[in-house]
């Protein structure tokens, strides 16, 4: 049996589908007005500050220069061993909380290995988390992280694909606390994956927006479950984010921050019904 290959369900739509391409609009996201404004260049030796960051999902041509701020912050700084990718499920299937257990993940920019020990750690860790490969095959949330690593690292790192169904406190939390314990002491982080506010007036998005930013720069998971519930923030990856920030205050987290948001609107001009993105990195 050859080793399992995960192919890209979403290049050549929410990124580009050939290498010199897709390393071309990654450039240009980097250096998008609402974008960091540089390439980044690759540290030489890792601070080991970064805990946790959040990133959006949308197509690059949306969220790509947002999600350009964490990572150009990420290669500058930090070099890790393996990389733990949360992200909402959006197409129903698989395992509530499924944990890819083995093999590569391909993007037009090359292949990245499944750290398959420590994904095997994290499953065995709790009967919340399955190892599954199903839930991960057409979702995009991860896999759209991806070649910003690769662009950045090469093949120098591996991955961890976490995709949770059920993003209720309680499973974001044991997801949190698993992880927490099982990553103590070794040189990985976390991407939480996650959109704001879907499809509202750019205005409201942005106050809606706003109150879900300063939760998670409180870095309490339970507030960050509150405002999404009292103000009915349609964010797709509260999981996720809840999830992270539990291991992360378990590895030492000493502060959250907003790099940059933005909404599809300052992208596209269409204001009256945007989608939100942020990008914040949590650090020691």
């Amino acid at each position: 049996m050859g080793e399992m290959i995960r192919s890209p369900a979403v290049a050549g739509a929410f990124y580009e589908g050939t290498r010199e391409a897709l390393k071309r609009q990654i450039e240009e996201c980097y250096t998008h007005q609402l974008g960091p404004g540089k390439v980044p260049v690759k540290s030489s030796r890792a601070k080991e500050k970064i805990l946790g960051m959040v990133s959006p999902h949308a197509g690059y041509l949306y969220s790509g220069p947002v999600a350009a701020w964490g990572f150009c912050q990420l290669i500058e700084e930090e070099l890790p061993e393996s990389v733990v990718l949360l992200g909402p499920n959006h197409y129903g299937l698989g395992r509530e909380v499924a944990v890819m257990p083995t093999g590569r993940w391909r993007t037009p920019l090359g292949e990245i290995e499944v750290d398959e020990d420590l994904a095997k750690e994290i499953a065995d860790s709790s009967s919340l988390i399955q190892l599954d490969d199903t839930a991960h095959r057409k979702e995009h949330s991860l896999e759209v992280q991806l070649p910003f690593l690769q662009y950045g690292y090469g093949e120098a790192f591996k991955i961890v694909p976490i995709c949770m169904m059920s993003q209720d406190l309680e499973t974001a939390q044991e997801i949190g606390k698993i992880l927490g314990e099982t990553l103590e002491g070794r040189n990985v982080l976390i991407i939480a994956s996650t959109d704001l506010t879907h499809y509202e007036p750019a205005a409201r998005a942005r106050s809606k927006d706003a109150k879900v930013i300063e939760a998670i720069r409180s870095m309490n998971p339970g507030r960050v479950h509150e405002v999404v519930s009292e103000f009915s923030v349609s964010m797709c990856g509260p999981g996720p984010v809840m999830a992270m920030l539990t291991a992360v205050s378990l590895l030492g987290a000493q502060k959250a921050r907003l790099l940059k948001y933005a909404s599809s609107g300052d992208i596209t001009g269409d204001y009256a019904a945007v989608v939100g993105y942020a990008s914040l990195v949590i650090e020691k």
